[in-house]
């Protein structure tokens, strides 16, 4: 993974072309954070520890004492939670999920929390455009998509567009948006960038550009973002929620760029990464669950020591080469910190929380992953919800 590093020097003059952008006002380093975070010896049980590795998605617009999701909030000790608005699957609001009128959201989000002794990330993907879970016709603001606002190239436009987005986040209670995508849009064919509309652009140095105001338009409203999806899913032609995709033959090493000079900038709170297979960067394993690509690539050569959540784990991609425990122990071992379930494929299940609990805990007790590991991660997790 060496030849990374001479992104290092790349990135530097890209970040030129933004040297007039807002300030960011995010200025201790994460790196710094987290050896401050190690340095204290944690009290907290592996169980929280576990518990605070989870995000879940979860039935019903609202949530009372006896709710599942309640249930494993308390008793797990659950991290975050994704929102969605339908069953993705059939595209149809029933089986009913969790968005329905900003009144509604704003409830549930505020139950969602009080159920919580750690805050939880509460997340959605409102990137904008043709995938938002915020609908217009459901009272909410109206957004545009990556495209749009890359077409455009109007900085201003992108921050007011996107201070639209994030403001309406903040009001219902949202604390972290699963965006901006700076995958570059190197095949407008590609069936879940391209044609969704969901990259700023094929050029690096633009999706820089309208990530940095997008981001920062966040920051201003206090709302945590997620870069996605790393190592760069704009060049394949097939979806990863459907299969395992391979884009060994598509993919250059280009597309990371704007992860670097976003990282360079200080100005990534967590990086979610892609179930795509690159055997430039891993003979073996798609980049969830490949060591080489996260560890190695992402945290050693392009030095990003923040949380890394994976893209969700219900996925074809994992659940059809890998299954569920290897696929956690993997993800996990691989270097990701945050396990994402949005239990919104064809079979739902209520007791995924504590299922996936359990197999990471006996992952942990059987020393398939190591209890340094969970450690680490929690220690990453604290260092991110401390900016909320």
């Amino acid at each position: 993974m060496k030849y990374l590093l001479t992104l290092l020097f790349v990135s530097f003059t890209l970040l030129q072309s933004c040297q007039n952008t807002p300030p960011n006002e995010d200025q201790q380093p994460q790196a710094d954070q987290l050896q401050e975070e190690n340095s204290k010896q944690s009290t907290d049980s592996l169980d929280i520890k576990l518990g605070q590795m989870l995000i879940m998605g979860f039935r019903g617009t609202e949530a009372t004492k006896e709710s599942p999701i309640a249930k494993a909030i308390q008793n797990l000790h659950l991290g975050g939670v994704v929102l969605f608005d339908l069953h993705v699957p059939t595209r149809k609001t029933e089986p009913l999920r969790n968005i329905e009128s900003p009144i509604q959201v704003k409830k549930l989000i505020e139950d969602l929390q009080s159920f919580a002794e750690i805050p939880l990330l509460v997340t959605v993907d409102q990137e904008g455009g043709i995938i938002r879970r915020l609908k217009e016709k459901n009272g909410f603001p109206k957004t545009v998509s990556h495209q749009y606002l890359g077409e455009l190239n109007n900085t201003d436009s992108t921050f007011q567009h996107t201070t639209i987005l994030a403001a309406a986040l903040k009001k219902l209670g949202f604390n972290m948006n699963l965006a901006p995508v700076v995958d570059l849009n190197v095949n407008p064919d590609n069936p879940i960038i391209g044609k969704l509309e969901r990259s700023f652009s094929s050029d690096p140095a633009e999706v820089f550009k309208h990530a940095f105001y997008y981001i920062n338009a966040h920051k201003k409203q206090h709302v945590l973002t997620c870069l996605k999806h790393f190592p760069g899913h704009g060049s394949s032609k097939a979806d990863s929620h459907l299969g395992l995709v391979d884009i060994s033959k598509t993919w250059t090493l280009v597309e990371v760029l704007p992860y670097q000079n976003l990282i360079n900038a200080n100005l990534v709170d967590a990086i979610m990464t892609a179930h795509v297979f690159n055997a430039n960067l891993d003979s073996l394993y798609p980049a969830t669950l490949s060591r080489k690509v996260i560890e190695g690539a992402l945290r050693i050569d392009m030095k990003y020591d923040g949380v890394v959540i994976s893209d969700d784990m219900n996925m074809g991609a994992i659940t059809q080469h890998y299954g569920f425990e290897k696929g956690i122990e993997l993800a996990v071992n691989a270097g990701v910190d945050i396990l994402c379930f949005g239990n919104n494929s064809e079979v739902y299940d209520p007791n995924l929380p504590q299922k996936a609990f359990d197999a990471l805990k006996k992952l942990v007790m059987e020393g398939k992953i190591s209890e340094k590991r969970i450690d680490e991660a929690y220690q990453r997790i604290k260092v991110l919800k401390n900016k909320l």
